[in-house]
């Protein structure tokens, strides 16, 4: 059974970082493409990032690209998103799925982390 699980949102101000976190389980992580979206409030998915098995080819939104940084530890079975230079539009439910390099609503995902970005 895949699990994803999500960790790390909170509250920031403006110009902030945050780092998330995702624990896999249930199946062989290292031979998955992962990516994280997002969904804002009133908002259909954003497809944010992903990554390759081999973290060799790393993917970004041009909305994140320069600003956040993709990552994962195999040996971890985990996934990772620094997130730096927060704004006010990254605030959202943001989630890591089991797919990629694009998103596809028929990726197992988790149940997200809030992260809002607010002074």
């Amino acid at each position: 059974q895949v699990q994803l699980v999500e960790s790390g949102g909170g509250l920031v101000q403006p110009g902030g970082s945050l780092r998330l976190s995702c624990a896999a389980s249930g199946f062989t992580f290292s031979s998955y493409y992962m990516s994280w979206v997002r969904q804002a409030p009133g908002k259909g998915p954003e497809w944010v990032s992903s990554i390759n098995t081999s973290s060799g080819i790393k993917r970004y939104a041009d909305s994140v690209k320069g600003r956040f940084t993709i990552s994962r530890d195999n040996a971890k079975n985990t996934l990772y998103l620094q997130m730096n230079s927060l704004k006010p539009e990254d605030t959202a439910l943001y989630y890591c799925a089991r797919g990629g390099p694009k998103y596809s609503d028929t990726y197992p995902r988790g149940q997200g982390t809030q992260v809002t970005v607010s002074s």
